[in-house]
């Protein structure tokens, strides 16, 4: 009965919040409903198990949900990522409207503006490029899922997308493990995607098809409560915010609006490599700083700096250019609440899943899986980003219930946890775009586009692409360990 609870509240939890219900209710209620058929007393488990998890990830990880909806926010409000679009646009031109969008999306979320954030701005520049190299406007949303939320979230390292940062505390990483193939992973991505983009681009004008009639709706998108639901849980930042705060006018030079880009990686590359490793840390293992060493905080440590002396360089250079420096960071504070109470929720009901005596059915299934650690690690996560819809989400319940055991099967087989890490990102990105995802519903409403028209091009770009990157991560990793 207990595993039929599991998988009952799992359903429960998906085709609900699938119908626009707020996570910030079904969670606790699919954990409770979990926990009842188990027989476990309610009460306890939902102050001490699904509160205590909520409030561990909410410790670990609001200060980078926070810094970064503000950072996005600022280089929005500031025409940063204007000025970036517009560059790209000038320097590559209707020509190359494809990789144009997609170098765009990829330079201002590598460097970390807020995934949303790029797609309410980088969503006009593709309409204006599409239209004018009268390329079909259905292949919009899979050139800026591409360029804005594959490689640069998951395999370029020391991204600052919070899907690098999940798997930091639980095996002690950087931003910046396994950097190699991380690369190795972005390159099949990138490739793959610009391949099929290409190939669907000479398709449709050997058919005659052109352009077509898709308009850029972020306005209506940005109001939609349903987008609204979903997209909390895919992201770190609050679409309604995207029309709060104030725009500047005008668009700074392009020098100056990619030097806070530019700061958030080599601030962060110094901190982790450099800084951190040669402080004295001893005191966090004393009682009174929880007993923890350095690597299950310094990944956070050093993005936490690094966006903080982003956003302090993007005020000094463009303090004129942000009307209202109060309501832009007042903005970009309030995006970043919902969306981590939502992921918050969906860890405290893993939590509460993995703390019922079933849940050993499903480890052990999880463990038994053939190929080894690495297979049953991407598998398990990419399951679970799969039916929750959230990259996030998926990969902190599966590492919630499950990281303690695989970091001792990566002691007992001398696999790298640098390895761990950059295959769990990788799997979290990959079944994580389906049709009902966050990314994707909001992704469509802001270019007009429709599932019918425009999906499949999304699912080649954004899950076959990071499929094949994290085949490829796996078995590299077999073969020759991490690097």
């Amino acid at each position: 009965m207990g595993l039929v609870g599991i998988l009952l509240a799992l359903a429960v939890l998906v085709w609900l919040s699938f119908r626009g219900w707020s996570v910030l209710v079904l969670a606790p209620f699919a954990a409770l409903l979990a926990a009842l058929l188990s027989g476990e007393p309610l009460l306890a488990h939902w102050t001490q198990t699904f509160m205590g998890a909520a409030a561990g990830f909410l410790a670990q990880f609001f200060p980078l949900f926070l810094l970064g909806a503000l950072f996005g926010k600022l280089m929005e409000d500031s025409g940063s990522v204007t000025a970036i679009a517009d560059f790209m646009t000038e320097k590559l031109g209707p020509r190359r409207a494809v990789l144009a969008v997609v170098l765009a999306g990829a330079l201002v979320t590598y460097g970390g503006v807020s995934l949303f954030v790029a797609f309410f701005v980088i969503g006009p520049m593709a309409q204006a490029l599409f239209r004018a190299a009268d390329v079909p406007g259905r292949l919009m949303p899979g050139a800026i899922i591409l360029g804005t939320s594959t490689f640069t979230m998951s395999a370029l390292p020391g991204t600052p997308s919070i899907q690098n940062a999940i798997p930091m505390p639980f095996f002690g990483t950087t931003p910046f493990a396994a950097p190699g193939l991380g690369i190795v992973a972005a390159a099949i991505m990138l490739g793959f995607g610009l391949w099929w983009l290409a190939r669907a681009e000479a398709a449709a004008r050997r058919k005659g098809e052109g352009f077509g009639e898709p308009t850029v709706a972020a306005d209506a998108a940005a109001e939609d409560p349903l987008v609204r639901e979903r997209a909390t849980t895919a992201a770190a930042f609050d679409p309604r915010e995207m029309r709060s705060g104030r725009r500047g006018t005008g668009r700074p030079r392009i020098v100056s609006a990619t030097l806070p880009l530019a700061a958030v990686v080599l601030v962060n590359l110094t901190m982790s490599l450099v800084v951190l490793p040669r402080l004295d840390t001893a005191f966090l293992a004393t009682d009174a700083w929880g007993g923890i060493a350095l690597s299950q905080v310094s990944g956070v440590w050093s993005v936490i700096v690094a966006l903080t002396a982003a956003i302090l360089l993007l005020v000094a250079l463009h303090w004129r250019r942000l009307p209202n420096l109060r309501e832009s960071v007042d903005a970009g504070a309030n995006a970043s609440a919902l969306p981590v109470l939502s992921v918050s929720s969906l860890v405290g009901f893993g939590a509460v899943v993995a703390a019922l005596p079933a849940f050993t059915l499903v480890r052990d299934w999880v463990l038994s899986i053939e190929g080894g650690p690495l297979v049953s690690l991407a598998v398990a996560i990419n399951v679970l980003a799969a039916l929750t819809g959230s990259a996030s989400g998926g990969m902190t319940i599966a590492l919630g219930a499950l990281g303690d055991t695989y970091m001792q099967l990566a002691a007992q087989l001398g696999i790298d946890p640098g390895l761990m890490h950059r295959v769990a990102v990788i799997g979290a990105g990959t079944l994580d775009t389906l049709p009902h995802n966050g990314a994707v519903v909001t992704l469509l409403a802001v270019c007009g586009a429709t599932h019918r028209k425009s999906y499949f091009d999304i699912f080649m770009a954004g899950v076959v692409g990071p499929v094949l990157a994290l085949v490829a991560v796996i078995a590299l990793g077999s073969a020759f360990g991490s690097f």
